[in-house]
């Protein structure tokens, strides 16, 4: 398999990606766009900095393409939905520049807390600047940190050694973890009222895009300092530029800005009250060596079948817990495949729900299992995967619907799907994992408990209850030569008509299941596929 570097990442990322078997390394530094599509035609794999734009033309002209990693946290060059699309998982390394963002962002609030970068400079210039230039300090000052995440907790860390009072503002932050980080959890007005110091931890969304504005700013006290070392634009930078000339905002230091490179005539270049660095986050050797073998071996534990890890486009599963959904994900795929066979209809929606112990994991990997398992077996499922399984059932119209429950039901753990047709029609399957050997089984269909282990063919027959039915399906099966491994029989309280779902060796043919059906006892014969 190929794996296309194309841009320049730590050498010992690409030693260990030529030490794998079976990996052929290209390295392309610095090629123009008609370039990197040409490597890419054969490419299993190309991994990025922040240079190369992967757009969808690079991604239609890679057939091959299963995985794109970028050795840094921004995946801004990276089309993800043509990705998405495509069944290519989009990758980062969101752990490997923490400290180095961290020291940065420390960097530049001691930088606006101390005249530093007025002295050094006039300094070099032959001045002694001692009695203007005043500063102030830490200690006993209060720091608002907007996003709690690996970096914004590294900064808290510091800051608390510095003997300031920490505030947290994150939305996904627990009132545990807040204890655990000795903050303080504020909303966004206490965050902003309350600061002496205010330094941005949150990605680029269109919830955070100029969320540091106008309006947040005259929240603020007369003479607090600002960061960002995050990404550009969370601090609206007019609106920065203003505060910083009436002294609203004393000092401020920024590593990120709107557009970049800043240009040469921003009002940003002229403000002495800012301290300026051309995005130099991950900036420092040991980041550069840690995202770059980081994102090395998380492609190559990709393409070699392992697990995923920082998936920008699917969620990742933490290995402990893929150890324990890993039968419930089987489980999904086959619930997912006969609950689409059992349709006679244009399906407009599929719910799912999930009871007992399910409901502690994060669902969305069993979720994207079901849709992998519904799409089997439709024309063009080859490249049905994890990434693109969403997307496509969407595509279909198809509406999904996921729910948690905590009612009693009669397993420990028990996943339904239910799928409703143009008609308004209802039909549902439910599934658990049973024994010590994390066996699956279907355990109700349509409101009907059986038991039936969803094997590879599963011939499903309804027909009247009434004595011979069961014999004269083993006869015909018999036949053609059709054997029966197992076989299971359900029937409904008052109902006339029986559920036999019967687990066959062989596929039976169209003329077996004509056969069936033409008996006026038997309702329904048909195959469900779940291989």
């Amino acid at each position: 398999m190929k794996i296309l570097v194309a841009d320049r990442i730590s050498p010992l990322g690409v030693e260990f990606l030529k030490k794998q078997d079976g990996f052929t390394v290209v390295e392309a530094y610095g090629s123009s766009p008609e370039e990197v599509i040409q490597h890419a035609k054969d490419a299993s794999a190309i991994i990025v900095r922040s240079d190369t734009q992967i757009t969808r033309d690079v991604m239609e002209a890679a057939p091959l393409l299963k995985a794109v990693g970028r050795a840094g946290v921004g995946v801004d060059n990276i089309d993800i939905e043509a990705a998405t699309e495509r069944g290519v998982i989009v990758m980062n390394t969101p752990g490997g520049n923490t400290i180095a963002t961290a020291e940065l962002t420390f960097t530049h609030m001691l930088c606006g807390t101390r005249p530093i970068v007025r002295g050094a400079s006039g300094m070099r210039e032959g001045k002694w600047e001692r009695k203007l230039l005043k500063g102030s300090e830490l200690r006993n000052k209060t720091l608002a940190v907007l996003g709690m995440g690996r970096i914004g907790a590294e900064v808290a860390k510091r800051a608390q050694a510095f003997e300031m009072t920490v505030l947290a503002y994150d939305p996904y932050l627990t009132d545990e973890k807040a204890k655990e980080l000795e903050v303080e959890k504020v909303d966004l007005d206490g965050a902003f009222s309350r600061a002496d110091y205010l330094t941005v931890h949150m990605p680029m969304t269109a919830e955070t895009k100029g969320m540091v504005d106008e309006a947040a700013f005259a929240k603020m006290k007369d003479g607090v300092r600002v960061f960002n070392c995050a990404r550009g634009g969370i601090i609206k930078e007019s609106a920065l530029v203003e505060a910083l000339k009436s002294g609203k905002v004393a000092a401020a230091g920024l590593d990120v800005y709107e557009q970049e490179p800043l240009p040469e005539d921003h009002e940003f270049r002229s403000l002495e009250n800012l301290t300026l660095t051309p995005h130099l986050g991950a900036s420092t050797e040991e980041a550069q060596e840690s995202v770059g073998v980081e994102i090395a071996e998380a492609i190559a534990e990709v393409l070699q079948g392992g697990r995923i890890r920082n998936a920008i486009n699917m969620p990742s599963i933490d290995p402990k817990d893929l150890v324990t959904l890993s039968p419930y994900l089987e489980l999904c795929m086959r619930l997912g495949a006969f609950a689409r066979q059992a349709c006679q209809n244009t399906v407009q929606s599929l719910h799912i729900t999930y009871w007992g112990g399910m409901v502690e994991f994060d669902t969305i990997p069993l979720t994207r299992a079901v849709q992998k398992g519904w799409l089997k077996g439709i024309a063009g499922d080859e490249g049905v995967n994890d990434v693109n399984a969403p997307y496509k059932i969407k595509a279909m119209g198809i509406k999904v619907e996921t729910t948690t429950s905590s009612s009693s039901v009669d397993y420990n753990e028990l996943i339904e799907v239910r799928t409703i047709d143009a008609d308004g029609k209802e039909q549902s399957v439910r599934g658990t994992i049973i024994g010590k050997n994390a066996d699956p089984r279907i355990v109700e269909v349509d409101g009907e408990a059986i038991e039936a282990r969803p094997v590879d063919t599963l011939l499903v027959v309804r027909n009247l209850d009434k004595p011979g039915i069961v014999g004269k399906v083993g006869t015909i099966l018999g036949e053609f030569g059709v054997n029966i491994a197992n076989m299971s029989l359900s029937r409904s309280e008052g109902s006339e008509s029986a559920l036999t779902i019967l687990e066959l060796d062989d596929e039976p043919s169209a003329e077996v299941l004509k056969k069936l059906v033409s008996d006026s006892d038997i309702q329904e014969a048909r195959v469900s596929r779940q291989n």
